[in-house]
């Protein structure tokens, strides 16, 4: 049980870096004294809380402009209006900005003038979902530590976007028009430090080219997926979660190794077309194969054999594969689990056929 929180906790906090990192970073308090100099006014459109002075509140009030904004302002809450466009004027003062929330409003790349995200040299957080953006806008401040793009209509991404984004850890482009041309293999150079990048519900057929090395959270649910290139995790050695449901996965699409990745500790393979349980890495701790078309499993191939060396304090009990959860609903599977599957993941707590 001890085991099981520990893993528990250190998801959730691997899931919550590329928050909690930047958050820190963002609600740094600043200096009181430095408030003096600050311009005190409120545009008429939106609320200025005093318990809040950097914050500006103009969400839900039906606006076709983004308001000027004071100098003081870090964070900046413009969702659920009507704004079309996203001009330089409006944020000539604002050197301080860290956080923009433009979600749900009707942002085209065209409404977008040059430079006008770019001159923010402080801006941490950009969230531009639910817009009818068509291609990832460029260029984008060098600060920037989030992107969130969701449920636009992203087709594009123009060569050279990422390539001074060294500061982003997280890429949301799920829900967009997304395919397979629209990656070339410097698509992602210049992201060093991303961590989670999200591409659910597009319309890829192949794997995404040339990741960046430091990637720990791929989500690729709800695409078209077919196969998995060979060697293809060699690029990103330290994939920890990785998603991969309703896709059209099959047993002739997945490499030679499987997903024999000692860096995966959750997978997801859910909705797909396999007909047989892939090789898998002893420390997999997370299995997701419901919905395939899988008949019986094989333990002598999927059991891990490469062994885990435990420090001596640990009972024997704890050598071997570490797979604690596995689910196998949703194929032509029937019970009783077999004795050897569990033989051989002795730490197995939750097995759903």
């Amino acid at each position: 049980m001890a085991t099981t929180i520990c893993f528990i906790i250190w998801v959730l906090f691997i899931t919550d870096t590329v928050w909690t990192r930047s958050v820190r970073q963002v609600y740094e308090a600043s200096d009181p004294e430095d408030w003096m100099v600050h311009d005190f006014r409120c545009p008429r459109e939106c609320f200025c809380p005093p318990s809040f002075p950097t914050a500006l509140y103009c969400e839900n009030r039906g606006l076709k402009e983004i308001p000027a904004v004071p100098s003081r302002i870090w964070y900046l809450y413009l969702e659920n209006n009507l704004i079309e466009t996203i001009p330089e004027k409006p944020f000539e003062n604002a050197t301080q900005l860290r956080w923009i929330n433009l979600n749900k409003n009707k942002i085209t790349n065209y409404g977008i003038e040059k430079g006008a995200l770019s001159q923010l040299k402080k801006l941490l957080f950009l969230f531009l979902e639910d817009n009818e953006l068509e291609e990832v806008p460029s260029p984008l401040p060098r600060s920037l530590e989030q992107l969130q793009l969701a449920r636009n209509k992203v087709s594009r991404i123009p060569q050279g976007t990422f390539s001074n984004l060294e500061n982003l850890t997280l890429l949301d482009l799920q829900h967009n028009k997304l395919l397979d041309n629209a990656f070339q293999r410097d698509t992602f150079k210049g992201l060093k430090n991303l961590m989670q990048l999200n591409m659910a519900k597009n319309s890829l057929r192949n794997m995404p080219p040339r990741l960046p090395a430091n990637t720990m959270q791929l989500f690729l649910d709800n695409n078209s997926i077919e196969g998995i290139p060979e060697n293809y995790f060699n690029v990103i050695p330290k994939v920890a979660f990785l998603r991969l449901n309703h896709n059209k996965l099959s047993d002739a699409g997945l490499p030679s190794s499987g997903f024999n990745v000692s860096s995966i500790l959750d997978l997801q393979l859910s909705h797909n077309q396999l007909t047989k349980v892939p090789k898998i890495s002893a420390h997999l701790q997370h299995l997701h194969l419901d919905h395939n078309k899988i008949k019986n499993v094989n333990v002598s191939v999927i059991c891990p054999t490469t062994p885990i060396t435990l420090p001596a304090e640990h009972d024997s009990f704890s050598y071997g594969p570490h797979l604690r959860y596995l689910r196998l609903d949703g194929n032509e599977i029937k019970p009783p689990v077999p004795m050897d599957l569990m033989i051989c993941f002795r730490l197995l707590q939750a097995v759903i056929i």
